[in-house]
């Protein structure tokens, strides 16, 4: 697999209005020499999509959820209830606590997290997963595009979960385990103001990704009427910025 020839197959499939996939990976080596991120450390992301690496740690996420879900820390104490009594995306702290348990989230083997944009990695080695800041439109390609070679239903999956769960925790485990699952995500309220109002997460771990990378000229995406129209529409409407 080669990273600029993905690029010139995403390019010529989505257009070049489409946004470049966010990469991410693990490392001993502190590469962006990202400063602390109070709160959200997906507000980092708006520096990745311009081109800037973020390297992430226990010291450089503010959140104590955000630490635990990219397996830095333990579980802090105070997750439950706040997740529950005061976010209330969970109706009592103990369905958090049983939430979190059948997650197993897993612990960092390495000392830092990092977010780039594609184009900014030389090859796909040791990376953990592709992460698509989707429109509707693109939506509609890439959830084809990983169904063209997979018929079960969890081909595609919107779980609930944090955006950190929703983009590395879920995706590593399913790395880990050479899974084939994708990852709709981004539907936490507290990650969407970091966002623009119509994006969502689609992230593909790279135990999927490496299939996909070989059936994307055989899907939809290449030479059919119905995808022509939409990659149009996505490139003259502008709704993939």
């Amino acid at each position: 697999m080669e990273v600029k020839k993905f690029i010139e197959n995403y390019r010529e499939a989505f257009g070049e209005a489409a946004e470049l996939p966010i990469v991410f990976w693990y490392s001993d080596e502190n590469i962006g020499q990202t400063e602390k991120i109070g709160g959200c450390f997906f507000k980092g992301i708006r520096e990745v999509r311009n081109g800037v690496v973020l390297s992430l740690n226990a010291e450089v996420i503010g959140c104590g959820g955000g630490k635990f879900y990219t397996g830095f820390t333990p579980m802090p104490e105070h997750v439950p209830g706040f997740v529950s009594l005061k976010e209330k995306y969970k109706k009592t702290p103990e369905m958090v606590k049983e939430f979190i348990d059948e997650l197993g989230v897993p612990t960092a083997e390495k000392k830092y997290l990092h977010f780039a944009r594609l184009d900014c990695v030389k090859n796909f080695d040791g990376l953990e997963g592709m992460m698509f800041l989707a429109t509707p439109d693109m939506l509609s390609g890439l959830t084809t595009w990983a169904s063209f070679d997979n018929n079960r239903e969890d081909a595609v999956t919107a779980l609930f979960g944090s955006g950190c769960n929703s983009v590395v925790t879920q995706v590593v485990i399913e790395n880990k385990a050479g899974g084939r699952r994708t990852f709709l995500g981004f539907f936490d309220p507290s990650v969407r103001p970091w966002f623009e109002s119509e994006l969502l997460s689609f992230t593909v771990p790279m135990s999927r990704f490496r299939e996909m990378y070989q059936t994307m000229r055989e899907s939809c995406l290449f030479g059919t009427p119905a995808w022509g129209k939409i990659r149009e529409r996505i490139n003259t409407s502008g709704n993939a910025d």
